[in-house]
């Protein structure tokens, strides 16, 4: 698989220069697997957008893959350009509430006053689909969906194309009120997902001495998503879903010791147009 980043942040787009090199769109991440015609999308924020303006008419099919209904997580989906492309399959993928489907939630968004277009009226082969919970298939690759900890239905991904593995929990706190962690796996919020995976996708919003005031807020402080990583024993650490606070400076800094090798495992942050290409690092380890 190849991964290519869109959106990096957290909570609201972050223009300006000083964000210049870590981007200022809110999270979207392309995948890309087997099949050349094929797109894999994981959350619609802000960056997809320009995704979509990118795609080749060559891509036949794309699979969003939501992983909850946060406005930064879905703010671009009506301006992504292939759901208005009358020839292409596109299947939505999320979490439903106890009380409403995808659809039904997605519309709410969709429609008027928040959305000039509603939902039925994209022109694209659209499909919607509540995310199940356990294992399914899209083209080329297995998924594996689970609740996760984050305020309101929210889930993380597994990718598995059978020659690498991308795990992509973006909005995750794994640490709040797991009192034994990270030493029970088997307790840790999204632990099966992240198992042994080749590469960690990772909220890491907040500083360390940031995160006592944002406890239940659905977010990791840095040291709890090396701590998540280490204990689910992840080849790769992309730590992702930057606070828009947070400048390109300031993030270098937190980063800088880390990306020297002194986490125990290769540590990417996530960084806009950034390419990473699994299947590479997994036979050149």
């Amino acid at each position: 698989m190849r991964i290519r980043f869109w959106g990096t942040r957290g909570s609201l787009p972050t223009p300006g220069r000083a964000t210049a090199r870590y981007g200022g769109n809110t999270s979207c991440v392309e995948v890309r697997g087997g099949r050349a015609d094929h797109v894999i999308v994981l959350d619609a924020g802000s960056g997809i957008r320009e995704l979509g303006g990118a795609l080749p008419s060559s891509v036949a099919r794309v699979d969003v893959l939501l992983t909850h209904l946060h406005m930064d997580h879905i703010i671009g989906l009506g301006f992504f350009e292939p759901l208005f492309r009358p020839e292409l399959e596109v299947h939505l993928w999320g979490p439903s509430s106890t009380t409403m489907s995808l659809h039904e939630r997605l519309t709410r968004y969709l429609s008027p006053p928040l959305f000039p277009v509603r939902l039925r009226d994209l022109p694209s082969r659209l499909t919607l689909h509540d995310v199940p919970l356990g294992d399914f298939e899209i083209p080329g690759v297995e998924v594996r969906s689970a609740l996760i900890c984050h305020p309101g239905p929210t889930v993380g991904y597994r990718l598995d194309d059978r020659r690498s593995t991308v795990a992509y929990l973006s909005d995750h706190e794994p640490a709040l009120g797991a009192r034994d962690f990270p030493d029970r796996p088997e307790w840790t919020s999204g632990y099966q997902l992240a198992a042994g995976a080749d590469v960690l996708v990772h909220d890491a919003q907040y500083e360390a001495d940031e995160y006592d005031a944002h406890v239940g807020w659905g977010h990791s402080a840095l040291p709890h998503t090396l701590a998540f990583a280490e204990l689910a024993g992840v080849r790769h650490l992309v730590p992702f879903h930057h606070d828009p606070s947070h400048t390109d400076d300031r993030l270098d800094a937190l980063y800088r010791p880390l990306t020297a090798g002194v986490a125990g495992f290769a540590v990417t942050p996530a960084r806009e147009g950034a390419v990473l290409d699994v299947g590479n690092l997994v036979h050149s380890a």
